[in-house]
């Protein structure tokens, strides 16, 4: 199981619809408009089916101080955001920076250093990957799904 955890407002729930445009069709074409979404309230569990079938649950981000109850499944984790716990110090993290379309958008380098994201790494018990994606416009996707179908491999 994959986790998608990030505040409300991040693009989690636009990046899971995106995933399975992408998913469904060629994943060449042009993704169109983004479709609507609403703010998650509890859970929502998603298929995705690419080579693999990899299953996503999306925590609503109201749900931030419960989320901890869900990480026992946890394989891998999709993170709009940024979290520490112990139980998922053997789950891959791949660290999502939303909303690149933007033209206020910081970049890469300045989002590692405001998050100290090396330090992080430098702790870290796990492997942490970061990736730049829009959800609203389909960048990235991709890369994110190479993600998922190769830690889904490791789950054996």
């Amino acid at each position: 199981m994959c986790l998608l955890l990030g505040a409300t407002g991040v693009g989690k729930t636009l990046l899971v619809k995106r995933l399975q445009e992408v998913t469904s069709g060629d994943g060449k074409g042009d993704l169109g408009e983004p479709p609507p979404t609403r703010p998650t309230v509890g859970t929502n569990l998603t298929d995705i089916v690419a080579q693999r079938k990899i299953t996503i649950r999306e925590l609503g981000g109201c749900m931030g101080p419960i989320w901890s109850s869900y990480y026992g499944n946890c394989r891998s984790l999709l993170l709009l955001g940024l979290l520490s716990a112990e139980q998922l110090a053997e789950a891959s993290v791949l660290i999502l920076f939303n909303k690149i379309d933007l033209p206020c958008y910081m970049s890469t380098e300045e989002m590692k250093s405001l998050i100290r994201l090396p330090d992080i790494i430098a702790c870290a018990k796990q492997d942490i990957t970061t990736a730049e994606i829009s959800a609203r416009k389909g960048i990235g996707l991709a890369g994110v799904l190479d993600w998922l179908q190769a830690t889904r491999r490791g789950d054996g």
